[in-house]
C-alpha cells in the first residue's frame, strides 16, 4: 500500500470513529458536539467514501436552523455533563439545545461541492438545502450589516477565529465584571499554553451572558455588542458561498434565490476592497465600534483569496504568502511571523490550520498560482507525518497542538489527496 493510501485510510478511520450517525464530533472530549463549519469541511471529506453520509452531515446542521434564519455554531445533540459552556449557559430554549451565535459561513461552498460530486439523484436534497442557505445569507445581511455596507460583522470571537490578534483592541471594550464562575473544558484536554487565556475567556462569557439577557434577539445583538469586527476572512467565505449558492440555484431553476445571492456577493466583493492594506499586501479587519481599520496581519486578511477578488489583489496576497513561507517551515501560519505579537503555539495567534490551507490553495489555483498552492498542499501533508491528524500545528517544527484525531483535519487530507489523484 502506498503512503498516500495509508494516509487516506487513516483519515477515513478518524472520520468514522468521530461519526455519531447523523453528525460528526470534531474530536472526542475536547469538542463532543456538532460545530457548524467543522461539519461542512467534514462533509467534504466524507464525500470521498460515502456521499449519502456527507449530505446527512450538512442536513443535520441545517435541521437546527433558527426561525429567523441563523444557523448556530454549536448543536448539543446529547447531554453535556462537564462541558463548558453547555446548554444551560447559552439558555437558547430550543428543543435540541444550540448556542446563540453563528460561525463562518462556508456551507454554501460545501453544498455546491457536494452537488457537483453527486449529480441529479440528489437534486431534492440540494434544493431543500438551497432554501436554507438563502435564509441564512439573508439573516447575515439583515442583522449583521444594519448600515447596508455590504460587509457583515462578527459580534463574538467564537463566531470566527477565537483568539486571533485581530480582536485584541476591540475586545478590550468587553467588560469582565459579573462573569459567572466557571471551569473550562478545553484546558482539561489540551495544554493551556496553546489555548485562549483566562482574560479572553472571561470576555467570551460576558458576551454570552449579555446576548442571553437580550433573549438572543438578532435584531438587537449587533448594535448592543461592544465588539463588532468586520473580519475580511469571514466575509470572503460568505461572498464565495453566496456566489456558489447562486450558481447552484441557477442550475436548479431557483431564479429568485440566484438573483439575491449574486447581488449580495457582488456588493460584498466591492465593499471588501475598502479593507485592503497595500503596505501589508493583504486585507485588514475593521473595528465598526472604533471606526478604524486595524493593523493585524493575520490569516484573516489572506483568506479573501478564496473569494473571486481582483487579480492584482490575489497576486499581492500570493507575494505575501511567499514572504511568509521564507520565514517558517510550514505554511500557512495564522498570523504573520514578523509581527511581535506572533505566537507559535497559541491557537489562532500563529499555528497552522489545515482548513485555512485548503481555502487558500483553492484560491491560489483559481488565479494560476499552482506552484505556491502545491507548496501549501505538500506542507499540509508533511504536517500529518510530523504531528498526525491534529487540530493545529507549530509552523516552525510541525509539532501537534490542540486536540488529536481531528475530523476536519482528516477531511482536508482527503480533499488534498483527492486533488492529487
Amino acid at each position: 500500500m502506498s503512503a498516500p493510501q495509508q494516509i487516506a485510510e487513516s483519515a477515513i478511520a478518524i472520520l468514522r470513529d468521530n461519526d455519531r450517525g447523523s453528525y460528526t464530533v470534531p474530536t472526542k472530549g475536547l469538542y463532543p458536539f456538532q460545530w457548524n463549519w467543522d461539519s461542512c469541511f467534514t462533509a467534504l471529506g466524507q464525500s470521498h467514501y460515502d456521499l449519502d453520509r456527507a449530505w446527512i452531515e450538512i442536513e443535520t446542521l441545517f435541521a437546527h436552523q433558527w426561525d429567523d434564519g441563523m444557523v448556530p455554531h454549536m448543536v448539543f445533540h446529547e447531554q453535556a455533563p462537564g462541558y463548558f459552556p453547555g446548554p444551560e449557559v447559552w439558555g437558547t430554549d430550543r428543543s435540541t439545545p444550540t448556542s446563540g451565535i453563528t460561525q463562518l459561513p462556508v456551507a454554501g461552498f460545501a453544498v455546491h461541492a457536494l452537488w457537483k460530486r453527486s449529480g441529479s439523484a440528489f437534486a431534492p436534497r440540494a434544493r431543500a438545502l438551497l432554501a436554507s442557505l438563502d435564509r441564512w445569507h439573508d439573516w447575515f445581511y439583515r442583522t449583521r450589516d444594519p448600515g447596508q455596507t455590504g460587509l457583515v460583522a462578527v459580534i463574538h470571537p467564537w463566531e470566527s477565529r477565537d483568539n486571533t490578534i485581530d480582536w485584541d483592541i476591540g475586545f478590550e471594550r468587553v467588560p469582565t465584571v459579573g462573569v459567572m464562575e466557571y471551569t473550562r473544558n478545553d484546558t482539561k484536554h489540551a495544554d493551556p499554553a496553546t489555548r485562549p487565556t483566562k482574560a479572553q475567556y472571561d470576555r467570551y462569557l460576558w458576551l454570552v451572558q449579555h446576548f442571553r439577557s437580550l433573549d438572543w434577539d438578532s435584531t438587537r445583538t449587533h448594535d448592543a455588542s461592544p465588539f463588532q469586527i468586520v473580519d475580511p476572512g469571514f466575509n470572503a467565505l460568505l461572498i464565495r458561498s453566496a456566489f456558489e449558492t447562486a450558481e447552484l440555484a441557477e442550475t436548479l431553476g431557483e431564479t429568485d434565490i440566484a438573483v439575491r445571492n449574486r447581488q449580495w456577493a457582488k456588493q460584498g466583493l466591492a465593499a471588501l476592497d475598502t479593507l485592503w492594506d497595500s503596505d501589508a499586501g493583504q486585507y485588514q479587519p475593521y473595528d465598526r465600534v472604533g471606526r478604524n481599520l486595524l493593523h493585524s496581519p493575520s490569516i484573516g486578511g489572506l483568506l479573501p483569496i478564496f473569494a473571486p477578488i481582483p487579480a492584482h489583489r490575489a497576486a499581492a496576497i500570493a507575494e505575501t504568502l511567499r514572504e511568509i513561507g521564507a520565514a517558517v517551515r510550514y505554511l500557512v501560519p495564522s498570523h504573520h511571523p514578523g509581527d511581535p505579537r506572533f505566537d507559535l503555539k497559541r491557537y489562532w495567534r500563529g499555528p497552522v490550520w489545515l482548513v485555512c490551507n485548503y481555502l487558500i490553495t483553492d484560491g491560489l489555483r483559481r488565479v494560476g498560482e499552482t506552484e505556491l498552492a502545491e507548496r501549501i498542499r505538500q506542507d499540509s501533508l508533511d504536517l500529518i507525518q510530523t504531528g498526525g491528524f491534529s487540530e493545529y500545528y507549530d509552523p516552525a517544527t510541525g509539532a501537534p497542538l490542540g486536540g488529536g484525531s481531528f475530523s476536519w483535519t482528516a477531511a482536508i487530507v482527503l480533499e488534498f489527496l483527492g486533488h492529487e489523484r
